[in-house]
């Protein structure tokens, strides 16, 4: 497969688990800004804008932190490289250069989502149509996911969008707990109240994992517990070791006809059997953030591994 080929289906992929992750975390953080009085509910926006590493853009252009401006500015502000209306439009790009590459009906769901999306936004997002305009995106993100998985070839492009979509939501699951731990809480005082439980709860809901959470753990919200299913149960699709676990399996599979060993491979099969390896105590003894750190710079060493190994052309 052609360089730029790979390169626009993995890219593709990337920017729609992108978009698709930050639909949920202003969803998540929609429902808890809901609850909260004036004061808490700006700290709720003010850690969204963190977590999808839009600090220094606001900051530019917003003195306060009010939801309406929070999801206008990552929803379709034209100077954010980084809205959701930026990153569906590189989803479409990508999946126009590739059209050969992808099925027919992955094609007409990516480009019927980017129309009835760019309509969306087209004027600003009020109160009551921001839940509707969140659900267009994720519903873009199921429907492509869906169109792909039973309509496209096991075969080196379908590889590829799996690897994108891997690295991204890995990627996510990381940042999301480390906003948990770094920005969040305000202060330890809070460790154990309601406001901390509530704090775990928009992680969970941020990675739609709150259910399967507590179906596994009879509705009860522990921090390890939280940490132990987010980073190393491989039944969560959302959580590391799962998506080292499948992303070990594309590139294996990717590389399986190659004499020379690439450094992708290497790095995802070092990656996976360490996380297979690891206990939540071992994580705690570390340090959660310094793990985070540690696990999404490997995870961004493979994603540039990946590139070099392939030849990507952009």
């Amino acid at each position: 497969m052609l360089g730029r080929t790979a390169n626009g289906l993995f890219w593709m992929f990337r920017y729609l688990e992108r978009a698709e992750n930050t639909a949920r975390l202003l969803e998540a953080g929609l429902r808890m800004a809901l609850t909260r009085d004036l004061i808490t509910a700006e700290e709720e926006w003010r850690s969204v804008i963190h977590a999808a590493g839009e600090s220094r853009a606001y900051r530019a252009k917003h003195g306060t932190y009010t939801g309406i401006q929070v999801w206008n500015h990552i929803l379709r502000d034209k100077d954010n490289s980084g809205s959701v209306l930026a990153m569906m439009r590189q989803v479409r790009t990508n999946a126009r250069a590739v059209r050969n590459a992808i099925s027919g009906e992955l094609w007409r769901v990516v480009n019927e989502s980017w129309m009835q999306l760019d309509d969306a936004l087209l004027r600003p997002v009020t109160q009551g149509s921001v839940g509707d305009v969140i659900a267009l995106v994720k519903r873009a993100g199921t429907l492509a996911h869906g169109a792909m998985a039973n309509s496209m070839l096991r075969d080196a492009g379908y590889n590829f969008a799996r690897a994108g979509t891997l690295v991204e939501r890995a990627d996510n699951t990381a940042r999301i707990l480390d906003m948990k731990y770094y920005l969040l809480l305000p202060s330890l005082s809070y460790v154990g109240t309601p406001l901390d439980s509530g704090q775990w709860d928009h992680v969970l809901r941020s990675v739609s994992g709150q259910r399967a959470y507590r179906w596994l753990n009879a509705g009860q919200t522990d921090p390890r517990g939280i940490v132990q299913f987010l980073v190393l149960d491989e039944r969560f699709p959302r959580s590391l070791a799962y998506c080292h676990s499948l992303l070990q399996q594309n590139l294996e599979s990717l590389s399986k006809n190659r004499k020379e060993g690439l450094e992708s491979t290497g790095l995802i099969r070092r990656s996976a059997a360490r996380l297979g390896d690891l206990t939540v105590g071992q994580i705690f003894e570390q340090g959660l953030h310094e793990f985070l750190v540690e696990f999404m710079g490997c995870n961004a060493r493979i994603a540039l591994a990946i590139s070099d190994d392939y030849r990507f052309q952009r």
